[in-house]
This record gives structure tokens, sequence and C-alpha cells, in this order.
């Protein structure tokens, strides 16, 4: 088999949440707002959050080790281990050092990526040119997040958005040419990042530097102006994507996007003509999980049975630093 035949596949799933749901009744006793209010500006209703001494690391462990069971597959199969998340437990070690550890992946190399709610489809486009390349390998894909510790409670415009989580998929060579991966797209608006910031904690300013407002150790967004860009960008990503491959919207059999706002999601929608049937939408159980939110997605398409053989599933991203992704896949 010639590289350039080669394809890659989700060859399993798993994901793990926080045990804590926070509602919207529980944010109406803490902030000026309403489940009403949310529901309609998002489309969110309920969001898992890590108990204060919980850490992320351990649900991208156990989201890790549910699918590598569902694969039938050994830790020590593992050739390599990406974790996508802005929200690791510490900035060292990496994340992926730390699933290595729990799970037990002694011969895997490892590393994190940071491309905040587009992390999951950098770092599976990521895995599918290494499979190119090494036909054999067992790559373990993560996007894991824990917004709640980097959000504040007392701004209304961001805190009522954000749920922590994992999803983990392993990934190897596709058992037919008739299946996996098929293209992706990848970028970034370079001009627009100050409308979406987590300046605390990076070496521009020394740990407790009296000139980085406290506010700036948590997710600062200017949403109207972030709404505007995610829209118009998903809908020229999807485009790129299915023209480039000669594929009608019709032919989509299903759209998971990043489940970042229901009213970014119907945008979308409405402009491909797609059934509510074809586009899979979890965000009001769980809000923006970033980088988890696809894989958390994936798992229960899969599991109400919505990913069937030979279906053509597009998933699509937009988020902070303004990354944006696309990727198709022949299920």
């Amino acid at each position: 088999m010639t590289l350039s035949s080669v394809k890659s596949a989700i060859l399993s799933i798993g994901i793990s949440l926080p045990s804590k749901v926070l509602t919207n009744k529980d944010l109406e006793k803490i902030l000026n707002t309403s489940d009403s209010w949310i529901t309609e500006r998002t489309g969110i209703k309920t969001r898992h959050i890590l108990e204060d001494q919980e850490l992320i690391s351990t649900h991208a462990i156990k989201a890790a080790k549910k699918a590598l069971e569902k694969a039938n597959l050994s830790p020590k199969d593992l050739n390599l281990i990406i974790c996508a998340t802005f929200t690791p437990d510490y900035l060292m070690p990496t994340l992926s050092i730390l699933v290595q550890e729990g799970i037990g992946a002694l011969n895997a190399g490892v590393f994190d990526i940071s491309a905040t709610c587009s992390g999951f489809i950098y770092g599976l486009s990521i895995a599918d040119q290494f499979i190119k390349n090494n036909p054999n390998w067992k790559i373990l894909v993560v996007g894991a997040e824990a917004l709640s510790r980097k959000i504040n409670w007392k701004d209304r415009s961001t805190c009522i958005l954000f749920g922590d989580g994992a999803g983990a998929v392993v990934v190897g060579k596709s058992p037919s040419q008739e299946s996996g991966i098929i293209d992706f797209v990848l970028g970034a608006i370079p001009n627009n990042w100050s409308l979406l910031t987590l300046k605390g904690g990076g070496s521009c300013f020394a740990p407790f530097d009296e000139r980085l407002p406290k506010e700036e150790y948590f997710i600062k967004m200017q949403g109207k102006e972030v709404f505007k860009i995610a829209v118009k960008t998903l809908e020229e990503v999807t485009l790129t994507l299915l023209k480039r491959n000669k594929i009608t919207p019709e032919r989509i059999d299903l759209l998971i996007p990043h489940q970042a706002n229901l009213r970014i999601i119907e945008f979308l929608r409405k402009k491909l003509k797609l059934s509510k049937e074809k586009v899979y939408v979890n965000i009001q159980k769980y809000g923006n999980t970033s980088a988890a939110s696809i894989p958390i997605a994936l798992y229960e398409a899969q599991k109400k049975n919505k990913l069937k053989k030979n279906n053509l599933i597009l998933s699509v991203a937009f988020g902070g630093s303004f990354t944006f992704g696309g990727i198709l896949i022949k299920w």
C-alpha cells in the first residue's frame, strides 16, 4: 500500500464529564440573570463543572481509557498522544504526559496543542498526517478543558457559557479505503485576537504583577463582535471544504459543529439548508466545552446510532485566538 493511499479513521471514542451539574436556575442565585435569558441567547440549560479539588487530567485519563477499551487496544499499543487544551492542570508538566502516565502508555510520544475550541480538529488533522506516514501507528487524540477555572463568576456575559469535560478518540489506519478522514481545513484570523483573551498566566507578565488586573486571569470576550466573525467564518470554512471535494450540502449526513452557541449553529444550519435531524446539538446539556465539545458530541451521536457506515460527517469549529477548522469524514 502506498502512503498516498493510506486513510486514517476514528477507531473508537470515549468521554468523561464531572458529576457536578450547574443549571441556569443555580446561576440565577449568584447572577443578575434568568433561565429564560440564558436559554434564549445561548441554548444552554446546564453545564458540568469540576469540583474544587477535581482535575481535568482525571477526566482526560478516564476518556482515554474508555476509548482504548472500545478499540480493544492496550495503552502500550499507542505510538502518540496528542492533547488539545488551553486549560491543562499545569503549564508544565503537560496534560499529555499526565495522560500517558495515567493510562500507562509507555511507548507513546506526547505533546499538547493549544488551538482553543478548534483544538480537537487540529489534533485530528495532525494524527491523520502521522498515520499517512506511519500506517501501523495508533494515536490517541484528547480534547479536555477545565473552563470553569478560567471564568469570572461575576461576569454574566461569559460565565453562563462554559462547561468542563473531556473526550478522546483512537485514530489508526482505516480498515477500508471507502471510509476515513477525507479532508480538512485549518486556519486563523490574525487581526481580531483582542476580542477574546486570557492574558493571565502567560510570560508577558510575571506572576502577581501589579500591572496586570485580576480580571485578566479570566476569559474576557466581546461577545457580539466574536459572534459576527464566528458565523461568517464557519460558513466560509464549510463551503470551502465542500467545494474542494465537490460535495453539495445536501449530501452531508450529519453536521457535528463545535457547541459554542445555539444561534451560531442554527445560522450555519440554515445557510446550508440542512434539516434539524442532520445537525447534532448537545449544547443544552454541556455548554461550551471548547476542545472537548466535538469528541463529546461524536460519542453521543454514535451512541444514538447517528454515525452509520458510509455516512458523510462534517465537523467545524471556531474559537479563541480566532482559530478555525473543518474536517470531513466518511464513517
